[in-house]
């Protein structure tokens, strides 16, 4: 195991790549189109419904093949590993949007007639009052989010990445040490969520703390 540790963590080097950049291209989707379903004008509000639907009701491994195979035939070639981080950044952006919409419809109502009473504009409101408090709503979900898109990046040995499932497999099948290679992977992956989830549950108490520090004020 000592030889086969060092190429695992080269492909768990892929992987938290993959899933950090994938994570961060999620949020950004997410937050664009879930506040674009909610305020942007009409034909922006159905893009962002057709991009949501889309990239929800449809495989994530057929999503990242479409981007692999598909687009070279328009003229179109991406490295593997942006075509990695990209379908898989929109493929939980989409449920990401759903859970912005979601956290920013939880926000009461009062709070935009409070705004409105202070002559606040819309992105004023949404900036200072009602996206500080979606904010917190949102962690838990995205929380779960981040851990699918994290079992996600697996799909990424599929178009030549070599990641820690690929590494897995490969020397799987060079010194057949089943149990030894994938119970080391098993416990990368637990630990890499075990990252994320007390990741999101200290920012989901920091934010919590500024949020009645807010109210208090």
């Amino acid at each position: 195991m000592g030889d086969l540790i060092p190429e695992l963590l080269r492909g768990a080097q892929v992987t938290a790549v993959v899933a950090l950049g994938g994570s961060l291209f999620a949020l950004a989707m997410a937050l664009l189109a879930g506040l674009t379903r909610l305020y942007g004008p009409a034909p922006l509000r159905w893009l962002a419904f057709a991009y949501i639907e889309t990239f929800r009701g449809t495989s994530a491994l057929v999503q990242l093949f479409w981007l692999f195979f598909v687009l070279p035939h328009f003229g179109i070639t991406l490295a593997p590993m942006a075509v990695g981080i990209m379908a898989l950044g929109l493929n939980v952006g989409a449920y990401g949007a759903e859970v912005v919409r979601g956290a920013i419809g939880s926000v009461a109502q009062g709070q935009w007639e409070a705004a409105a009473a202070l002559n606040l504009s819309r992105a004023q409101t949404l900036r200072r009052i009602v996206l500080p408090q979606a904010f917190v709503a949102m962690i838990p979900p995205w929380g779960n989010l981040l851990i699918e898109l994290l079992k996600a990046t697996s799909l990424v040995s599929l178009i030549t990445l070599s990641d820690l499932a690929f590494k897995a497999q490969q020397l799987n099948q060079n010194t057949l040490r089943t149990v030894e290679i994938f119970g080391s992977v098993l416990l990368v992956y637990l630990a890499m969520s075990l990252l994320i989830t007390a990741g999101m549950r200290s920012l989901e108490r920091r934010a919590s703390r500024g949020l009645r520090r807010g109210k208090v004020a």
